[in-house]
């Protein structure tokens, strides 16, 4: 919707930029305020924005509400990178961590695992399947991202992630860090144990 608003402006020549969500209203009356047929298609739009705001942050709250109440999530989410969202769908997507006999078939469950053709003396990888829940996917390759990229703290996991991200790109250490939390969510749930950050290298030492 804020695309639609940018688009019926970009057509008069107004631009935007980049305001931010809480002042993107404020900015879209600024340059509509000399064009009253400019205003009539904005405002309406800008009330749709505005209800769906006001809906998210509803949702939000519930989420919230149901992490609290959750023990299982609330351990989940002391995985760095992993916030009430994917431990939720998380939840929601394995229901019972004894439905996976190994804690890495989480990861081929949620399409997270190369494809591979086999035939004869051919045996080739290919990209990960995407098979599975979208959702809870995706929200893993979120955690991912937020792991490698935002967290600050060291672990074990995030030196590793990185280490791939140097020799392959970070595209593809994204979706190898999405499938060891997978594994390691799992492999938590079932023993009932915290997370291990690991012990820092003498010479990455603070």
């Amino acid at each position: 919707m804020e695309n639609a608003v940018r688009a019926v402006l970009r057509e008069s020549g107004l631009k935007v930029g980049a305001p931010g969500r809480k002042l993107f209203a404020t900015r879209v009356r600024e340059l509509a305020e000399t064009d009253p047929s400019l205003a009539d298609i904005t405002e309406p739009l800008l009330a749709i924005i505005a209800a769906m705001h006001c809906q998210l942050e509803r949702l939000t709250r519930r989420v919230l509400e149901a992490v609290r109440v959750e023990p299982i999530c609330r351990q989940l989410m002391t995985v760095p990178g992993v916030g009430p969202l994917t431990a939720l769908a998380f939840r929601a997507t394995v229901d019972r961590p004894d439905r996976f006999r190994r804690s890495r078939d989480v990861g081929a469950h949620l399409g997270l695992t190369p494809r591979r053709y086999q035939s004869g003396e051919t045996d080739v990888q290919g990209r990960v399947s995407r098979c599975g829940d979208e959702l809870a996917r995706t929200l893993l390759y979120e955690a991912a991202h937020t792991l490698l990229t935002r967290c600050k703290k060291w672990s074990a996991l995030k030196a590793w992630g990185i280490g791939i991200a140097k020799r392959r790109g970070m595209a593809k250490a994204r979706v190898a860090v999405a499938r060891k939390l997978a594994v390691i969510l799992h492999r938590m749930w079932s023993d009932q144990t915290e997370f291990r950050w690991g012990k820092v290298p003498a010479g990455q030492a603070a």
